[in-house]
């Protein structure tokens, strides 16, 4: 359960969350609102990449302000460009880097990497520099290795916006088979129709918090 508890934030004087409360419980969980509207920030606080200036923001009793390496252990975040978060120079090691704090033997390792690489469609490319991949394969990678040390909840921030529309698709469809729960910040109004909740930002705060086709139809209405 993710609880967010009277958050704001702001960087510098630029106000950009006020005063924002969510109890996060279900297993798909949509954000979307326009550019500026707090909903990256929202997404980064969910894992300590961001701390609250006031409130505070709890993962299964965790606070991300006191118990920050707890959370991340819990909670996955993938960027929206994925060569902000690779990190080696072959695909391979890049998987293999995050499992490092599970302390496997270099066999049992070996065999978890190969695993996970033939499960995202990246067997054939374990030895390739993972930065030359396509941006749909770069994006599988991020997700791969993040998953791979098995993180109870997904925080997706825009993941499909830098990929074409056959990519958007494959990460959407390989997110909803996941069995983690899955916060996605997105503006694919389409991928979050069959979302739990999706919750709408506008002005750094929730503005609407419902089923996805009424938080949609709110959205488009605010911005029409």
């Amino acid at each position: 359960m993710i609880e967010v508890e009277a958050v704001s934030h702001a960087y510098g004087e630029r106000q950009v969350l006020r005063g924002v409360n969510a109890v996060l419980t279900e297993r798909r969980v949509a954000v979307i609102g326009a550019n500026g509207s707090g909903k990256s920030t929202f997404a980064r606080l969910l894992n300590g990449l961001v701390l609250p200036d006031h409130g505070r923001v709890r993962v299964d009793g965790l606070d991300t302000r006191t118990d920050g390496a707890g959370v991340r252990r819990r909670v996955g975040f993938v960027f929206t460009d994925p060569d902000a978060q690779i990190v080696m120079p072959t695909v391979a090691e890049d998987v293999a880097f995050s499992l490092r704090r599970l302390k496997l033997g270099k066999s049992v390792a070996a065999r978890v990497v190969d695993e996970q690489l033939a499960e995202f469609g990246l067997a054939g490319h374990a030895d390739h520099p993972a930065h030359l991949l396509s941006g749909g394969q770069k994006q599988l990678l991020a997700l791969c290795s993040i998953l791979v040390t098995e993180p109870a909840v997904l925080v997706c921030d825009e993941p499909t916006t830098l990929l074409d529309l056959r990519n958007s698709r494959r990460v959407a469809d390989l997110l909803d088979t996941l069995p983690q729960q899955v916060v996605l910040v997105t503006h694919d109004l389409d991928a979050v129709l069959n979302y739990d909740r999706v919750l709408v930002f506008d002005d750094g705060r929730i503005v609407f918090d419902g089923p996805a086709a009424a938080a949609v139809a709110h959205y488009r209405a605010q911005v029409a």
